[in-house]
């Protein structure tokens, strides 16, 4: 017997039973999304390399670390697409869509792959929804997106979620802080771990980010960036705050949220749900201002998200949320004999252009075939025998009290149909 081949690590099969639960993720984000407005955009699963060293940051741990990148037979650097907003971009640009119009809100739902380590809620191929808006310099946009997502996961019943908010500043402002970080970092640097002591040369403003409750402590004490934001940085924050204070959500300020992207500018934030243990995030955005100038357009604002679909999922079914039934079939039709079971063929099918699911046993003994129908969840079945056919006639049988009547063949849709309306 040859060796079974199994998925590669990071990477899981989504089989016919766990799929509704996807469904049901898929189909509540495209309701509320498209109550604010937004569009559903599709973008390629791989893109030319450059458009991720350039849009996510050539010293991101995407970039250096995560990317599946290969050349193909024309020696072109491709990449499977690690993250959603820089494609986004890229199509808003190549599509002329901001000349359509330059105010742009568009989402996604789409698999992303990163080479890390696999955890729970956590693939190297795993499924993001998110969501982008274009156009829009006014803090009020901030709220509007933040506003949406907390929408979408309440229709979700997830509940002890937490929302934070930092602000990592413009290009302006930043370079000031970071400096004095630098500076405050240089003097501790025998104590960092490895990590910081790397990201102190190439990107220091991550030194922020390290989870070593060793380098927390020492950041915790040091300066903090909402202290050296300029007046309109600090104006756009202190509104976003507001905003969310008038509409009621709740929110907790931290300094240490910046984020793993080099792109973002001001409002950043992120948001947890209890269920999945310390890697508790289930989404996470800010704004990027920067990004559609960097990759060749005009001048032009943005934000976003992005969360997990792997990770909403292991986290509604942490709390124990119950997720919508899955679809049954309605009918089952079961023969006994060969003219019987060409009968049944031709009733399935008029019965799935009536938009009735319904299913047929074959060639199987009918204890075996009601068997089946009980298992899938059928409320009637159709009983037809090759005695019957001589009859024009056919068992109907309810399921849920297993009460049989005889029926016309020739009327079984029909009366079906009645049935299943009443």
């Amino acid at each position: 017997m040859a060796e079974q081949i199994k998925a590669a690590r990071g990477t899981r099969d989504i089989i016919p039973n766990e799929v509704y639960k996807w469904q049901y993720l898929e189909s509540t984000a495209r309701s509320v999304f498209e109550v604010f407005g937004f569009r559903e955009i599709r973008t390629p699963i791989f893109e030319h390399t450059e458009l991720f060293v350039k849009g996510t940051g050539e010293v991101t741990d995407i970039v250096q670390k995560e990317m599946y990148t290969f050349n193909d037979k024309g020696g072109r650097s491709l990449t499977l697409r690690p993250e959603g907003t820089p494609a986004v971009v890229r199509a808003c640009l190549e599509n002329n869509l901001f000349s359509e119009s330059p105010v742009q809100k568009l989402y996604y739902i789409a698999p992303m792959f990163r080479y890390e380590r696999p955890q729970a809620g956590r693939y190297r191929q795993h499924v993001q929804l998110g969501a982008e808006i274009f156009g829009i310099a006014s803090p009020r946009a901030d709220v509007e997106l933040i506003s949406m997502f907390l929408c979408f996961i309440s229709k979700l019943n997830i509940n002890d979620i937490k929302l934070y908010l930092n602000s990592v500043g413009c290009k302006e402002c930043r370079p000031i802080y970071v400096e004095a970080l630098k500076n405050y970092a240089g003097e501790r640097l025998d104590s960092l771990c490895e990590t910081c002591k790397d990201r102190f040369q190439r990107n220091p403003f991550r030194m922020l980010d390290c989870k070593q409750q060793g380098c927390r402590s020492i950041f915790a004490k040091g300066p903090k960036i909402l202290d050296y934001l300029c007046d309109e940085c600090r104006e756009h924050f202190n509104t976003v705050t507001e905003l969310l204070v008038r509409l009621g959500i709740a929110f907790e300020i931290n300094p240490f949220l910046v984020r793993g992207l080099d792109y973002y500018t001001k409002t950043v934030f992120e948001v947890t749900a209890r269920g999945l243990g310390s890697q508790d995030a289930i989404a996470g955005g800010g704004r990027y201002d920067n990004m559609v100038e960097e990759l060749g357009g005009k001048p032009t604002p943005g934000l976003g998200f992005g969360s997990g679909m792997d990770r909403l999922i292991v986290t509604m079914e942490a709390q124990k949320i119950k997720f919508p039934e899955p679809p049954t079939t309605q009918i089952y039709l079961a023969s006994l004999g060969e003219k019987a079971a060409t009968r049944i063929f031709e009733i399935t099918y008029l019965l799935r252009k009536k938009g009735i699911s319904a299913e047929m046993g074959m060639d199987r003994s009918l204890k075996s075939q009601m068997k089946t129908a009980n298992k899938i969840g059928a409320k009637y079945v159709i009983i037809i025998g090759d005695n019957e056919i001589d009859r024009d006639m056919a068992t109907l049988r309810n399921m849920a009290n297993g009460q049989q009547e005889s029926v016309n063949i020739h009327s079984v849709v029909d009366i079906i149909e009645g049935k299943l309306v009443y």
